[in-house]
């Protein structure tokens, strides 16, 4: 077999392998809770992951509160690293079929100098990152979104940058570059007072797929925290609801369980 032979076989089999990795438009929320950090999130093939840091000398623990943090938990230990030799394996990206991977990083202490800090981690990462420059971005295997105590103005001066900011609804009016901020994150208990009991009322589903539009118009993802999960009734049903209105990811606790809902539910139902 000639060479040409030989590279055109290596591309279509690489297509077809691409083609096999199906990414999940999930975020596991809380990430570093789960019995595998990250590893998880990656078995379910989850597009987004999230981990709180706090500043702890010159490291950037990874834990919900203070009191929770723990030794060698940090953020290059427990996702840098392991994403970066995950990439290594997988021909460029995370899952081996060429799409770009969130990790949301939660600042959870004073922000200017975690991001700092952050920042100078990050560098190191570059090789892996989607990169912001001069108003371009050079995408890359792993998106970063700073969301939490978020330096809003800092990010913004910066002419080299190697994340996005985290938006709220609230944020929709400013007219930020998706590239600047790709996402828009929110509290459901803020907006919406169904709580997966029953079916949402209209004028609640409006609201929710009028969001979800704006987000999309502008390029933004949408994801909102702090949905209702008290029991798999009441997850799956606000999962269909986020679903229906077309909202741009889904997060959840329980990862198994959303990944094999949204395997099960591709498209989106129409309203009844």
């Amino acid at each position: 077999m000639n060479n040409s032979v030989l590279i055109l076989s290596f591309v279509f089999l690489m297509a077809y392998e691409q083609k096999e990795v199906k990414t999940v438009m999930a975020h596991s929320h809380n990430d570093y809770e789960q019995e595998h950090p990250l590893f998880e999130a990656l078995k379910y093939n989850f597009k987004s992951v999230e981990a709180d840091i706090f500043t702890v000398g010159d490291s950037l623990f990874v834990a919900h509160s203070n009191n929770q943090i723990k030794p060698g938990r940090t953020l290059i230990n427990l996702y840098l690293e392991p994403l970066k030799k995950q990439i290594e394996q997988n021909q460029g990206s995370v899952y081996g079929n060429g799409e770009e991977v969130f990790l949301l990083i939660d600042i959870k202490d004073e922000p200017v100098n975690t991001y700092r800090l952050l920042n100078k981690t990050l560098e190191k990462y570059r090789s892996i990152l989607s990169v912001f420059e001069h108003g371009q971005m050079k995408p890359g295997a792993i998106r970063i979104i700073i969301s939490g105590n978020r330096p809003f103005e800092l990010m913004k001066s910066e002419k080299i940058r190697f994340a996005g900011f985290d938006g709220r609804i609230e944020n929709f009016d400013r007219d930020e570059s998706s590239f600047l901020m790709p996402m828009i994150s929110d509290n459901w208990k803020k907006y919406f007072t169904w709580d997966g009991n029953g079916k949402m009322n209209n004028d609640e589903f409006q609201k929710l797929k009028t969001f979800a539009e704006m987000a999309k118009s502008k390029g933004y993802i949408l994801r909102f925290w702090g949905t209702p999960d008290e029991t798999p009734e009441k997850r799956i049903a606000v999962w269909k609801v986020l679903k229906e209105a077309d909202v741009g990811i889904v997060g959840a606790d329980h990862l198994k369980e959303l990944h094999d809902f949204l395997l099960e539910n591709e498209e989106t139902k129409t309203r009844k």
